[in-house]
Formats: structure tokens, C-alpha cells, sequence
């Protein structure tokens, strides 16, 4: 419907990504067409690839995104590592380059000691990621992971780190000016997952105080002043189950859940990138401030009753939620047909309210008015998990999704 409403669009042609969505000639060649004077990346597909950056200042486009020094140092997983551990920032203990070998793997597996995680040093998005806790796990594993690495980034390597069981994913959203100047505007907490992939994100955290804030958000802004960072990221952080946090990765774009971070705090980080890439002041940090509480579900096109089965198909009734402090960011409209070619995201579905326990029963009203009919999709598995005790408490962390749906099955059985 966007495009429909557009005062102008360029058709790409084709249906798989690599014809369109990845193909940075046709995209190159669009934005001329149009007459565009800057390209906004978004947040998938070509968002963080060092190419497509290179490709925008060939064609005197302005990317409105990091440098691409910025895009190259978040891209390898290993290389921000090193460079934050630099600037004095706590990392996983693992290893510092990457692992070609099964054999070195399962040495450095046993070094560590069990469990152990294997990521892929070029991407993200849980892909290449592979927990094992023992040494037939990491035998069957590793070359699984690498294999994975390679089909989704283009790049095989994989390197090693400590497996934090219980952890919680804790993310910082950042803006650099790219001359050593970044704001920070509060935390997320995105432990609710499946497979590495986020399925409700929520800010301000809950079961952390205000010293544990203060302390991860001034870590991020060390490490991306360390950097020069330019535009809009995230520092992601992992919480142990004793407060310590450890430096993940950096995340070179907005982020899907950045919708959250704007509800809270009041600003429109869409906008704020076009300021910064105008060459604009950073917002000032006392004008940064947090207010209430604001939660996002992925609204998905799959079916959590067939082990999150996509479900292709034609959209027939379409009713979305809406009232005070409730926004849905969505592309489809009745009569929309949701591509095979795609990620199988429909919709963001954010509130915001004064407390957490009054925007947990706001997204769970809005929920139950949310009508996507006839395909299958994740608001089923997200009320039910607003039912949850231990996520109406709070107590969750990356493992819950996993626990959550083993007692399911249990209770099914």
C-alpha cells in the first residue's frame, strides 16, 4: 500500500532478494532514476554491507547510515571484539580469530569448558549460531554453522565463546556524530527469542536498577566514541545471572525494535539519522528522557502450532488495533499476498503506558483485537506468553522462549 500511495516507485523486478533487494546495481539505478540525493538503508538485506555503502558515494548518493569503516569493524564479529575490549569494555571470553578446523574447535571447546557457542564471525541475526554442550554436539555442529555462515553472509567463518546459560540480552541504542560525539537513549531488554531471533522487545529492562543502567549505557557510549561511530546503532550486551555484562556485538543500523526506544523517550530516530546525515548536532543528552514503559511483539506470518511453520498466503480481513499510546508498523493491507521470498514479518505492534504492568495488559487487549485472517501467525504464542507469570514479572531471559515451549509440549502430551 506504501508503494501505491508513493509519488513516485521504480520497479526492480524479480522475486527472489538476489534479484531485487540485494542487487545493488538496480538499487543504484533507482535512486537515480528518482532523482534521490541519499539512500536510507533500512534494517535488513544490504543495510550493514560495506559494498552497497561504497556503492552509494561511487554514485555521489548520500547513505544515511555509519561510514563504512564503522560498517566494516561492526561486520566482523571478532574485529569489534578486539576493538571494544580496546576501549575497555568487558567481552565473552572466546576465542580472538576464527576457527577453520573442527579439531580446533573441539579443543578450544575443552579449554573453555562446556557449554560453548559457535557464531558466525560476518553476520548476525542468529544465523551460524549453534549452542553445544558436549563434544559430540560440536562435532555434529560446527560444520552445520559454517555451512550456515556461508549461504547467509557470504563468508564461512566461525569463532568461538563461552556459553552464558540464563543470560539476559540487554541492547543500547546509540547515536554518533562520527567526530568522537554520541548520545546514548536508554537500554532494551530483547531476551524473549527463538533461535537467536527476538520476538518481543521491551525498554526500559526489568530486573535491572538504575546503577546497572547507568553503568551499560556508559559502556556503550566508551565503545562507540572509541570508534567514531557515525549515525544511528546498537551496543548489544549480554547480563549474566550476576549482574556482570559482556559487549556482543554492534549492531550498524536501526534496529527492528527501535520503535520502542522512540516511545519512550519521544524521539524519532528515522529523523534524527536524516539530521546527522545533514550534518546536523547530535540531540543533547539532558534532552534525552525516559517515560513509562514500551513493549513490542513481532507479529509473524507463522504458525507457532506447527513449530513456527511460515504461512504463505492471502490476506482476506485485515483489523488492526489502535487507541492511545498503541502505533502498528505494518506493509499489508486485505488482499495483500505475503510473499515465500521473504522474512515473514507482517507487523510491529508497540504500546506504550506510565508502568510495565499497565503496558502488558494494554499490548494484551490490543492483541486480542489484532485480526489477521485467514493465514496463521505468532499472536497466539505472544498472548499466551503475556500470560506467563515469570514474563509478567519480569523473570525471563533468553532461554525462556526454549523452556516455555518444552512445558507446552509437556502440558500437550
Amino acid at each position: 500500500m506504501h508503494v501505491q500511495w508513493a509519488d513516485e516507485s521504480v520497479a526492480l523486478g524479480g522475486r527472489q532478494s538476489s534479484e531485487n533487494y540485494l542487487n545493488i546495481p538496480k538499487l543504484i539505478d533507482a535512486a537515480k532514476r528518482s532523482g534521490a540525493a541519499c539512500v536510507h538503508p533500512g534494517y535488513g538485506f544490504l543495510s550493514e554491507d560495506t559494498r552497497f555503502a561504497l556503492s552509494c558515494a561511487e554514485a555521489k548518493l548520500k547513505f544515511i547510515g555509519p561510514t563504512v569503516e564503522n560498517l566494516q569493524l561492526a561486520g566482523d564479529k571478532l574485529d569489534a571484539k578486539k576493538s571494544m575490549r580496546s576501549a575497555g569494555l568487558s567481552v565473552i571470553p572466546g576465542s580472538d580469530v576464527a576457527i577453520a578446523k573442527l579439531a580446533d574447535a573441539s579443543a578450544l571447546a575443552r579449554e573453555y569448558g562446556y557449554p560453548v557457542i559457535l557464531k558466525a564471525a560476518a553476520g548476525g541475526g542468529g544465523r551460524g549460531m549453534r549452542v553445544c554442550n558436549d563434544e559430540a554436539t560440536i562435532n555434529e555442529e560446527f560444520p552445520v554453522a559454517q555451512a550456515e555462515a556461508r549461504a547467509a553472509f557470504g563468508d564461512g567463518k566461525i569463532y568461538m565463546e563461552k556459553f552464558i546459560p540464563r543470560g539476559r540480552h540487554v541492547e543500547v541504542q546509540v547515536l554518533g556524530d562520527g567526530k568522537g560525539g554520541a548520545v546514548h537513549l536508554g537500554e532494551r531488554n530483547c531476551s524473549v527469542q527463538r533461535r537467536h531471533q527476538k520476538l518481543i522487545e521491551e525498554s526500559p529492562s526489568p530486573g535491572i536498577d538504575a546503577a546497572l543502567r547507568e553503568n551499560i549505557c556508559a559502556a556503550a557510549l566508551q565503545g562507540v566514541k572509541h570508534i567514531g561511530y557515525l549515525n544511528a546503532g546498537t551496543m548489544e550486551f549480554l547480563l549474566d545471572q550476576s549482574g556482570n555484562f559482556y559487549f556482543m556485538e554492534i549492531n550498524a543500523r536501526i534496529q527492528v525494535e527501535h520503535p520502542v526506544t522512540e516511545m519512550v523517550t519521544g524521539v524519532d530516530l528515522i529523523k534524527e539519522q536524516f539530521k546527522i546525515a545533514m550534518g546536523e548536532p547530535l540531540v543533547p543528552q539532558d534532552a534525552i528522557h525516559s517515560k513509562g514503559w514500551a513493549i513490542e511483539c513481532r507479529i509473524n506470518a507463522e504458525d507457532p502450532d506447527m513449530n513456527f511453520l511460515p504461512c504463505p498466503g492471502v490476506i482476506e480481513t485485515l483489523f488492526l488495533p489502535d487507541g492511545p499510546g498503541v502505533r502498528v508498523d505494518t506493509h499489508i493491507h486485505a488482499g495483500y499476498e505475503i510473499p515465500i521470498y521473504y522474512d515473514t514479518l507482517l507487523a510491529k505492534l508497540i504500546v506504550h503506558a506510565k508502568t510495565r504492568h499497565e503496558a502488558v495488559a494494554k499490548m494484551s487487549r490490543c492483541l486480542d483485537e489484532f485480526i489477521i485472517s485467514p493465514t496463521s501467525t505468532t499472536i497466539s504464542f505472544h498472548k499466551k506468553v503475556l500470560r506467563d507469570a515469570d514474563f509478567i514479572e519480569g523473570r525471563y531471559d533468553t532461554d525462556f522462549v526454549s523452556r516455555y515451549l518444552e512445558v507446552e509440549q509437556d502440558e500437550d502430551d
